[in-house]
């Protein structure tokens, strides 16, 4: 098998529907002779030396004791450093839980600003999370009643050491170098590299699934990503040359080849995508047409199961130019397009609307069809028909693709889910 044949082995393997559900290890997962695995929202990593433990993440508050649990029988320290790849509440969560007297933890310098975004839209944050992460209520139910007594709530944790571009630690014989990573999913990502034996943890500096196009702007509400720096961290990585590369979900990826191929295929894929979108914003192109022909070529081929092209297009084109398209004197005035829809779908009668829209649906556009059920929704919120409609489209489009990305299946998930409610009266 070549090495390409390989990357593209390893983007079938990871399916962006897997992070729908969060698997907990029952026993620590042995990487090599010092490097252990408790997976969760984002894996907890310890690192083992002759002085101790290195704590690297530590996932959701609600379940570092049972990351804790499994490390214990282990090593269970001392642990000098307790370190995040970012300030993310699935690593920082449960800091509190690991630090004991003489722990120091260590987070880049942009930390502290990465936890205040986050605390900014915290009662936002959880509402919409809910929408593909409703399992939550019960598996921290269920993680309480395994760990009595150790139930800890979410830490903002303050690091101790804070580093700008690099920082070198050591650990009995264990050597660490820390790299600064801004423009992954947040402003503080960084690189954990172990250099006597490259290997390089990364977390979810990519994204959670690897090597899938990175996901420049989340569903569930997040700032902006850009392109640029994220190009930059990739080739900051296959500098490194990494022979094991340890990501947040799925095991550890090894072999220096494969490593590097599958980091050139998606830094590449990147660029293309970027350099294509800036000269058609360049050209005068309209922002749904470039969404739509803005496509990978095969030999470009990456995993779209977490973030898609065309979501990045439309990123890009608004990072660059603003919310502000210059279709319609609307956009300017604090109007919401869907009042005059549900004009219209007034005007012309629900009833034909709905039989319109099951014509676009039945002739394979399921697209003309979700704008024609929403302007009827918009008309008739609580119409049986309209919500039989909506299931449909939303089951059309799921069965059209939707169902390859995570973000883009659970929303049509929970849109299905609602409709069918208001459908059944």
């Amino acid at each position: 098998m070549s090495i390409q044949e390989q990357v593209d082995r390893l983007i079938d393997t990871r399916p962006g529907k897997e992070l729908l559900s969060f698997s907990h290890d029952e026993r620590a997962y042995r990487v090599n002779d010092f490097i252990y695995r408790s997976a969760g929202t984002s894996a907890s990593y310890m690192l083992v030396s002759n002085s101790g433990r290195v704590i690297v993440n530590t996932g959701m508050g609600w379940e570092a004791p049972h990351h804790k649990h499994l490390f214990e029988p282990i090593c269970p320290g001392p642990t000098p450093y307790i370190i995040t790849t970012q300030g993310h509440v699935d690593h920082v969560g449960g800091v509190s839980l690991f630090r004991e007297p003489g722990t120091r933890y260590v987070a880049q310098a942009m930390n502290p600003a990465c936890q205040a975004d986050d605390a900014r839209i915290a009662r936002f944050r959880t509402g919409t999370a809910m929408l593909w992460f409703g399992q939550l209520a019960g598996m921290i139910g269920e993680f309480a009643r395994r760990h009595p007594g150790q139930a800890v709530g979410q830490d903002r944790p303050v690091p101790d050491l804070t580093f700008e571009s690099r920082l070198a630690l050591r650990v009995g014989e264990l050597e660490l170098e820390l790299y600064a990573a801004p423009g992954g999913e947040t402003v503080d990502s960084c690189v954990v590299w172990l250099p006597q034996h490259r290997i390089a943890l990364l977390s979810n500096l990519f994204g959670p699934l690897f090597p899938h196009f990175p996901n420049f702007n989340t569903l569930r509400g997040d700032k902006y990503r850009l392109a640029e720096p994220y190009l930059a961290n990739v080739r900051r990585v296959r500098e490194l040359s990494p022979r094991l590369l340890i990501t947040g979900r799925h095991l550890p990826i090894e072999g220096a080849e494969l490593i590097d191929a599958s980091l050139a295929r998606l830094h590449d894929a990147v660029e293309y995508v970027h350099g294509e979108t800036v000269a058609r914003i360049n050209a005068g192109q309209d922002i749904h047409a470039i969404m739509r022909e803005v496509q990978l070529p095969a030999h470009l081929r990456v995993g779209q199961g977490y973030g898609k092209v065309s979501w990045a297009v439309r990123t890009i084109f608004e990072a660059y130019t603003g919310w502000f398209q210059r279709r319609a004197t609307s956009e300017l005035y604090a109007a919401a397009p869907e009042a005059a829809l549900a004009d219209l779908a007034g005007l012309a009668g629900v009833k034909a609307v709905i039989d319109h829209a099951r014509g676009r649906l039945a002739a394979g556009d399921p697209l003309r069809a979700l704008g024609l059920a929403e302007a009827a929704a918009a008309a008739e919120p609580t119409d049986r028909d309209v919500a039989q409609l909506l299931v449909d489209v939303h089951e059309a489009l799921l069965a059209a693709g939707g169902e390859v990305n995570f973000w883009e299946s659970g929303w049509l998930h929970h849109q299905i889910a609602r409709w069918r409610a208001v459908a059944r009266g």
